[in-house]
């Protein structure tokens, strides 16, 4: 980590001020192993932490802005601290920066003129959550050491991508990067915020597949499996009026109403119930060191994405189909929001190099494309790096 935080401090200095050592905070990606869009629908989700991050050096200022540059985007933006209160987004990468400090003025967090420089080794695109990364390593960096609970500081990356940015999210991407603990995914229950660890077997390993490619379907999709979730919960509430979110509905009540509610709320609504089944399930698989059946419930979830929830590709589809079929993998299955990204596959540790190998060659024969893979080990939350 020393390695990397010399180099943040020397590309501030580079852009910036050479004369100035500016600290350092780092705020991880995630990956979801099991429970996916389960987390606006206030059921339960399971990522890890990554050590793959976003950084942000920040150092005082005397122009009176928040000055922020991305290194990745070859971008800077600049914005006086005293309009930041009622900042409006421009659809470009800095709407994070600025949704999030609008964020922590409104809350009451006294800003004043600050010089950013940030970069991130979370691959944009992948489903590995590099906007969560860039809000909360921005929200770490401009409370500079200041008190904020840790919830309260997940919440407000939240409501900086969902009421600034534009992007109806849950929870689970913010809560993760604040929470990481290494060693262990989080076992997050996304309507309580409340979390426990679960430590992950020792003798699997936890590979990423990026596909890269990202349909532009997914922004807008993700808003039509919000509303259509909503849909399902109407109509169940018709039904069981104590039923106020997905979460609320059992497996043996969908089956006993599903009748009622309409064909495509119906498929939604049984992806995200039986999903959050499948999050309880592996969580004690994980604690029994029982990769035959944490590898089961991998696909099982693919499954359900790709015919309830509809959420996959062709690309993601085949990347899971071949994997399955290699020696050593116990499970595969899409994460993230969908239409391409990553996959995350569970794997004996003395088969990822065959793994890797077999699974470029049928993909490149297939699509043309080099995936990127990425090996997964679960790492400490946001703060200093």
């Amino acid at each position: 980590m020393a390695l990397v935080s010399d180099e943040i401090i020397a590309g501030f200095r580079t852009h910036f001020r050479s004369d100035v050592t500016p600290d350092v905070y780092r705020a991880p990606g995630r990956v979801n192993l099991i429970g996916e869009h389960t987390d606006y629908n206030l059921g339960f989700v399971f990522p890890i932490a990554l050590e793959m991050a976003c950084f942000v050096a920040i150092a005082p200022a005397g122009h009176g802005k928040l000055r922020a540059y991305s290194r990745d985007m070859g971008d800077e933006f600049r914005i006086s601290v005293e309009e930041l209160p009622n900042a409006k987004p421009a659809g470009k990468w800095h709407d994070y920066v600025v949704g999030v400090a609008r964020e922590l003025a409104r809350a009451g967090v006294k800003l004043e003129s600050r010089d950013l420089w940030i970069k991130s080794t979370v691959p944009a695109g992948s489903g590995l959550s590099s906007s969560a990364a860039l809000e909360i390593g921005t929200a770490v960096a401009l409370l500079d050491s200041r008190e904020m609970n840790r919830l309260d500081i997940a919440l407000l990356g939240q409501r900086a991508e969902s009421g600034f940015v534009g992007m109806p999210c849950g929870i689970m991407d913010q809560y993760a990067s604040v929470f990481g603990h290494a060693g262990a995914a989080i076992q997050i229950d996304c309507r309580s915020l409340t979390h426990e660890y679960v430590p992950l077997p020792r003798n699997a390993a936890i590979v990423a597949v990026n596909s890269m490619v990202k349909h532009e379907l997914g922004t807008s999709a993700y808003r039509e499996r919000v509303a259509e979730c909503q849909a399902a919960v109407a109509a169940i509430r018709a039904i069981e009026p104590c039923v106020e979110s997905l979460r609320d509905a059992s497996l043996d009540l969908f089956n006993r109403v599903q009748n009622r509610i309409p064909d495509v709320p119906r498929r939604r609504a049984r992806h995200v119930i039986s999903e959050t089944q499948r999050v309880i399930d592996f969580a004690a698989a994980a604690r029994a060191n029982d990769l035959g059946e944490m590898g089961r419930l991998f696909l099982a979830s693919h499954r359900s994405m790709q015919h309830d929830y509809e959420i996959t590709c062709e690309e993601i589809d085949f990347l899971v189909d071949t994997a399955i079929t290699l020696p050593g993998v116990y499970g595969a299955r899409m994460t993230g929001g969908g239409f391409g990204g990553c996959t995350v596959n569970l794997i004996a540790p003395d088969a990822a190099n065959s793994f890797r190998e077999n699974l470029t060659r049928a993909y490149q024969d297939k699509f043309g494309i080099t995936p990127a893979f990425y090996d997964c080990k679960p790492a400490e939350g946001a703060g200093r790096a």
